[in-house]
């Protein structure tokens, strides 16, 4: 049925609903490894032909961020190729596979349970492969939704993926709590020389066995995703870039209905001179600001809170570990993207960016002035916890609805895949760099992510143009002029 706006809910919902479980897939992958890791740990810390010491850990911990980076670099070629929606299929693959590898790394090649260098290494290879999957959901989830979804709702349904990747880690943490259930993570000691070792009290089905089963699980909501885009169209849009127009127009008829498919679908025609132009066919200055956005996303620091928030609570006072503060800042997270999905065709994608980006600079500062004067307890808790909902009502979702549709048609895969590449490298980067800057100080880490969240308001504001109702081409129009 189609509504005032002569858009058919019905069809559209569905469809978004499918594209949105690989941003569910995307926060699953990325957040499994947190409940896995110390089992993980354990089980190779008992191989014999190696050493495995923190740095082969944080390598292991971290090696689906190499896929990332892989899979948002080569996204545009695969969606230019073989199309948005058949990129997802080959991601859903990926997801599959990487979530049976992880389980057993043993397979064909290996004795099960023997812990050896070998087996990290093909153990990393899958959870790469895995990373190479996320790589191509986090580019292609968004632009498919975009280029289905009509103008009047493209940045709310887009704006649904980022709600989907939170509620992913929120779902692979209960998950995790299940399958350990009455077990506990393995208890490790250093021995007289030094060298970390499992102790002998520690639960072995830890080590041995429920590691394996929290990677598994990644394997059944994977293997849904994969059937259910056997049910959902191919783009209008990328349709129109290889000729097919009827099955565009088929598809835009069954979103907007006959008279308005027929306006639109002209419309793609006219912007749509062939399958793909050069990438600065518009100008240096699109693929720039796509590249900042993405870049912005990463250097305001919002992933060095989310990876180590424990850490953070329990060195600003809070009690019990700060595991209490984190689940409050998850359901916290998840109201503010909540916020970004009801307001972002309302009241535009800048005002949003701009008050997200003062928000969270002012939470930013208020931790780093807290550490100056030594303040501990409820206000440099709740200074992180605004810090965090400023950025779930702004540069979370809105940062990928711009990304989805701020580039004109003909160049929309390559572009899109060297601005989430970027998003990837400086997610790595400011992960990475966070531990040591945090040791060294918290006032100079929140310091320099409040001059960055700063930074980014102005950029914003002088050089991101407003999108809200306005059609993906219009975009093309207003970057040729």
């Amino acid at each position: 049925m189609t509504g005032k706006n002569d858009y058919n809910l019905g069809y559209i919902v569905p469809v978004t609903l499918v594209a949105t479980i690989g941003g569910l897939l995307f926060g699953y992958d990325t957040a499994v490894i947190s409940g896995a890791e110390k089992g993980l740990e354990g089980f190779f810390l008992q191989a014999q032909d190696f050493a495995y010491n923190k740095f082969l850990h944080g390598i292991t911990s971290s090696s689906a961020l190499i896929g990332c980076v892989l899979g948002g670099a080569v996204s545009g070629l695969f969606a230019t190729m073989f199309g948005r929606r058949d990129s997802l299929r080959f991601a859903s693959v990926l997801f599959f596979l990487s979530a049976l590898g992880s389980y057993y790394p043993e397979f064909l090649f290996f004795p099960k349970g023997v812990a050896s260098l070998d087996l990290l290494i093909t153990f990393n290879l899958y959870r790469i492969l895995g990373g190479i999957g996320v790589g191509l959901a986090s580019a292609i989830v968004p632009m498919y939704i975009a280029e289905i979804a009509p103008s009047q709702i493209r940045g709310t349904l887009v704006s649904c993926n980022q709600f989907a990747i939170i509620f992913g880690m929120l779902v692979v943490y209960f998950v995790n709590y299940l399958i350990l259930g009455g077990h506990s993570n393995p208890v490790l000691d250093r021995d007289a020389a030094g060298m970390l070792a499992v102790n002998p009290s520690s639960d072995p089905w830890t080590i041995a066995t429920g590691w394996r089963y929290m990677f598994a699980s990644e394997a059944y909501v994977a293997a849904f995703f994969g059937i259910l885009l056997f049910f959902v169209p191919r783009t209008p849009r990328y349709l129109v870039l290889i000729g097919r127009n009827s099955q565009a127009l088929s598809v835009l008829t069954r979103v907007n209905g006959p008279g308005k498919a027929k306006e639109i679908l002209s419309d793609i025609e006219a912007t749509s001179k062939g399958k793909t132009e050069k990438l600065f066919s518009y100008g240096v200055l699109v693929v720039v600001i796509g590249i900042l956005l993405s870049v912005f996303q990463q250097a305001i620091g919002i992933n060095a809170v989310l990876y180590y928030a424990p850490r953070i609570f329990e060195s600003a006072g809070a009690e019990g570990g700060g595991m209490l503060q984190t689940v409050i800042m998850g359901i916290v997270n998840i109201a503010f993207t909540v916020v970004a999905i009801v307001t972002v065709d309302r009241f535009g994608r800048k005002p949003l960016l701009i008050i997200g980006s003062i928000g969270m600079a002012a939470g930013a500062f208020a931790v780093a002035i807290c550490d100056s004067f030594g303040l501990k307890g409820i206000v440099p808790v709740l200074s992180v916890i605004v810090y965090a909902a400023f950025f779930m009502m702004s540069w979370g979702p809105i940062c990928w609805v711009l990304i989805s549709e701020i580039f004109p048609n003909t160049i929309r895969g390559k572009a899109v895949a060297i601005a989430v590449a970027f998003q990837w490298v400086f997610n790595y980067i400011v992960s990475s760099t966070f531990p040591p800057l945090y040791d060294f100080s918290p006032m100079v880490a929140y310091g320099l992510y409040g001059v960055m969240c700063v930074l980014a308001a102005l950029f914003v504001w002088k050089l991101v143009p407003e999108t809200k109702g306005k059609t993906l081409e219009d975009m093309t129009r207003l970057w040729r002029k």
